[in-house]
């Protein structure tokens, strides 16, 4: 009696991986050059082989159930070294994209942010909503807004606006936690955690450990990207901070808006829409001059920089127009803000943003499982090079 496990490929999955950017995963031979090379693989069970394998055979169960996917920080050091053309990074990535589109929840919004058909109706649901907002808060007299000063607490109440942002939040959240728990719950079904390690203690290092940035630097064929992903990071949480904390100091103090430019406030929110609009001009200009080093450009790749660009662009050019007395720029340029501020923060649980959230939990069960990277203990170029 013959006892061997049939496989049976995921057609669908491997089509879905091909579409997503890993279109070169039917190049990898297996020769394991992708494992070596990569400073962030495991000592142990080294990633990318093993998804590379996975992937290629159409085994969906093993990669939804795999958190190595998410060491991958996407440096491009084995595609680079791949004597095949078979780009892991790109695999990986799309392979990580299947698990935010697989848990999310409601299901079908995963999907709905990977097709371009989509983005004009997503769009014309927050322009649409703040339309109406508008609308009533000015009684349908739109001339008003170009009598006196320019004061955009008029164009849109901020009582309003904060209770709507705070509300829709919330729910977005509770989504995004659903699709989170669904995942985590996947990972420890498949693989239990015996370890006694405390989880908030482990979740709290491994914040600080992305906060870092560290394993983003780590490689060596696409540094570079280090920088404008780092300023991106770090622009978007001091505009998170600042929106918080101007909340906070209108409730508490009184501190109306318009905020005064040298207030540390208004500082730190100009000081964050310069570094995201810096680092995401870096990623744009990197990815249109190097694309064989960056990989493959997906539309969410695309539809998550060209956002954040546009959210740093339009917010300090609002404040530009409205210092220089130009309210018809100032207003469409607030109302187009704010509708781009909705799309990021409502779309977040499903679109490139979720990555970020999917892949704190997945280290976090990681250090829980205790895998720990490798040390290069061999000389990694004369390694390679035997390969080409």
């Amino acid at each position: 009696m013959d006892n061997r496990t049939l496989i049976q490929p995921d057609i669908e999955f491997i089509k879905y991986l091909k579409k997503n950017g890993g279109n070169s995963l039917k190049e990898c031979y297996q020769c394991a050059t992708c494992s070596v090379v990569c400073s962030l693989s495991p000592q142990e069970k080294a990633f990318p082989r093993k998804e590379m394998m996975s992937a290629g055979w159409g085994q969906k169960e093993n990669l939804l159930s795999d958190p190595d996917i998410w060491l991958c920080h996407g440096c491009t050091d084995c595609s680079t070294h791949c004597p095949r053309g078979a780009k892991p990074a790109d695999v990986l990535s799309a392979i990580r994209s299947y698990v935010v589109e697989f848990f999310s929840f409601p299901k079908f919004m995963g999907s709905v942010l990977k097709q371009p058909r989509y983005l004009i109706p997503l769009l014309l649901v927050p322009f649409i909503i703040l339309f109406g907002i508008l609308y009533v808060n000015l009684d349908g007299n739109f001339a008003q807004l170009y009598e006196g000063d320019i004061i955009f607490a008029r164009f849109f109440p901020h009582g309003i606006l904060e209770i709507f942002f705070i509300g829709g939040n919330a729910l977005i959240f509770l989504f995004a936690g659903i699709g989170l728990y669904r995942y985590w719950a996947y990972l420890t079904s498949h693989s239990p955690i015996e370890t006694k390690k405390n989880f908030l203690s482990v979740f709290i290092g491994t914040v600080i450990g992305i906060l870092s940035h560290k394993k983003f630097n780590s490689c060596s064929t696409n540094s570079a990207r280090y920088w404008g992903h780092l300023l991106i990071f770090y622009g978007f949480l001091g505009a998170m901070a600042t929106a918080g904390l101007a909340l906070m100091a209108d409730l508490f103090f009184g501190l109306e808006a318009p905020i005064p430019l040298f207030h540390p406030i208004k500082i730190l929110g100009n000081v964050s829409g310069i570094m995201m609009l810096i680092g995401s001009s870096m990623v744009i200009i990197r990815r249109l001059k190097v694309k064989p080093l960056v990989g493959n450009n997906t539309y969410s790749d695309w539809l998550l920089v060209l956002f954040v660009f546009g959210v740093a662009l339009t917010g300090l050019l609002t404040e530009t127009m409205r210092l220089t007395a130009t309210p018809f720029i100032a207003y469409n340029t607030y109302y187009l803000h704010l509708v781009l501020i909705f799309f990021l923060l409502w779309y977040a649980p499903y679109s490139k943003l979720a990555h970020m959230f999917y892949r704190t939990l997945a280290l976090v069960f990681l250090t829980m499982k205790e895998r720990d990277n490798k040390e290069v203990v061999f000389n990694r170029i004369l390694f390679v090079t035997s390969f080409h």
